[in-house]
């Protein structure tokens, strides 16, 4: 397939071994896995060699192979080595130095990693740690906004790192239109902001 394909309507697979665009298989070829594209227009996928991204003509985009590799988000994409998890730009460059045990994916220009210690922090864009302290557990941020686990229990932060209500719970999901999951010693109810409602 020769024509200039849009990374967009490149899909995947119901078994994610190979990419589908109008019904046929652009690459000509099926991977160990694969995952989606994402901007800019790249997808890891894993052959015989190891984990790497491809283009939209299919052919990889830089020749490093990785133990891992997940999808672009804020044009970075989390990776693994032998040397541990970090995360890459488009042209495979490292964002930073540091190599962590786990490595999630960037929302809103923030990313949480897991330490070799097993301990959790948020890093921005540049790789720099902004959490003042390390989580038992730490969430991605939604809507500004991060469940965090510390020995006092689960709580909210803002992205400045900040107690969002100074409460801590058994259990706690994220915001959503207002109100969050929170769990006491009695069991689950709906937690806005510092009003509980239960049902």
């Amino acid at each position: 397939m020769s024509q200039v394909m849009n990374w967009k309507e490149i899909l995947l697979s119901e078994d994610m071994t190979h990419f589908l665009y109008k019904g046929e298989n652009p690459f000509g070829k099926n991977f160990l896995n694969a995952m989606k594209f994402h901007e800019p227009g790249l997808a890891p996928v894993q052959d015989e060699t190891g984990w790497y991204h491809i283009g939209t003509e299919g052919k990889p985009y830089y020749p490093q192979r990785y133990v891992n590799a997940f999808g672009y988000y804020f044009m970075r994409a989390a990776v693994k080595d032998h040397s541990g998890a970090f995360h890459i730009d488009e042209n495979a460059n490292a964002i930073y130095l540091d190599r962590y045990q786990w490595c999630g994916n960037y929302q809103e220009e923030i990313c949480v990693v897991r330490k070799k210690s097993s301990t959790y922090v948020h890093i921005d864009m540049q790789g720099k740690v902004i959490t003042k302290t390390e989580y038992l557990y730490a969430g991605d941020y939604k809507d500004g906004l991060s469940c965090v686990q510390s020995d006092l229990g689960w709580t909210h932060i803002r992205k400045n790192q900040e107690l969002l209500h100074g409460r801590y719970f058994h259990g706690l999901g994220v915001y959503h239109k207002g109100a969050a999951i929170a769990r006491d010693e009695i069991g689950w109810f709906h937690f806005l902001l510092n009003k509980c409602l239960r049902f």
